[in-house]
């Protein structure tokens, strides 16, 4: 549940830090040790359960041509985030670890930007499977022989070269949507395909699909899509009321800069403002006053700054207060996680 500008992500609030009280040196070198690495980064770090196939994706990732980098290699980044590897764009490919989730949600596949995230995939299975089934359509003289070596077992699992072809499906998109998943740049991809066609209808319905909150929770971008079609469409004040909405997500999930939205919302500084409001020393006596409790005025404010850091991407700034209030929350593990840098 998240309250507007920065309040809880999944029933806890949105994000925070501290000096970590272990030390971990990580150095990634050969292939094999650069797994090694992630592994015991993300259980001893950012103590999480490791993705059982990860080791699989950071194959195939460098079979794509994408260097694997440091976990700890975060200079820059929004705090949250593990680097896997640099794309062909130059953004970081990276899991998302968010303070808390529900028990048995795996952590996401996203891609780092400089204001935020942008979401890949739910999970790395999700990811892998994806992967695999478009080097199968990109292959015209049968799929990479060696992106499939590089998926081993979890690949067998997952997809079977020439099931898209054997497929009914009419696109890739379609197949990818129907037998793998939700992922956000293809639901976008068939609105503007819809509108392209003129069938606004389907559109519409597509676009109101994507922000049912099941099918992305925790994620802004569904809501701020939704304004843009809304806006499309001449439905101003819809737009208006769907961009204010995505700002009660955390801003590093739009997608976009908060100004774009902003924009729609017909707001100008007034929710920076309130927000720093919020995270002044008289604001956070004021929360306190009305009975809420320490720690989660201090988690409130970890998300706020998150918040207010999205904004310029300006995340190494407040990395350390966001690790202080994530110790003052009673989050010690992510105070260290969100510290820990090369």
């Amino acid at each position: 549940m998240k309250m507007i500008g920065g309040g809880a992500v999944f029933g806890v609030p949105r994000a925070a830090v501290c000096p970590a009280s272990r030390r971990f040196i990580f150095r990634c070198h050969s292939s094999s040790s650069s797994v090694a690495h992630h592994l015991s980064f993300i259980k001893d770090v950012a103590a999480a359960k490791p993705p059982e196939n990860l080791q699989h994706l950071l194959r195939m990732l460098q079979v794509r041509g994408e260097p694997i980098i440091s976990p700890t290699a975060k200079q820059g980044l929004m705090p949250l985030t593990i680097p896997l590897s640099r794309n062909t764009s130059g953004f970081v490919t990276a899991l998302l670890r968010w303070p808390t989730a529900p028990s048995g949600m795996e952590m996401p596949v996203v891609e780092v930007r400089k204001h935020g995230v942008w979401l890949l995939a739910k999970n790395v299975d999700q990811y892998i499977h994806r992967i695999l089934v478009e080097e199968d359509a990109n292959t015209s003289q049968g799929s990479n022989s060696e992106m499939f070596e590089a998926s081993a077992d979890a690949g067998i699992n997952l997809y079977k070269k020439g099931d898209l072809g054997r497929s009914q499906y009419s696109s890739v998109d379609v197949y990818l949507l129907r037998k793998v998943g939700l992922f956000p740049d293809l639901l976008e991809r068939k609105v503007m395909n819809d509108f392209e066609k003129g069938d606004l209808v389907s559109a519409m319905v597509t676009g109101e699909f994507y922000t049912k909150k099941e099918h992305f929770p925790g994620f802004g971008r569904p809501y701020v899509f939704n304004a843009e079609i809304l806006l499309k469409v001449g439905r101003n004040m819809e737009a208006k009321d769907a961009a204010r909405g995505a700002l009660k997500s955390p801003w590093w999930t739009l997608g976009c800069t908060y100004q774009e939205v902003a924009s729609i919302a017909q707001w100008d500084d007034e929710q920076i403002e309130f927000i720093k409001e919020k995270v002044s020393e008289e604001g956070k006596r004021d929360d306190l006053k009305k009975g809420k409790e320490p720690a989660q005025v201090a988690l409130d404010e970890a998300a706020f700054l998150l918040d207010l850091a999205s904004i310029d991407g300006t995340w190494d700034e407040v990395v350390e207060r966001i690790a202080e209030c994530y110790k003052e929350g009673g989050l010690q593990d992510m105070a260290n996680f969100v510290l820990y840098r090369d």
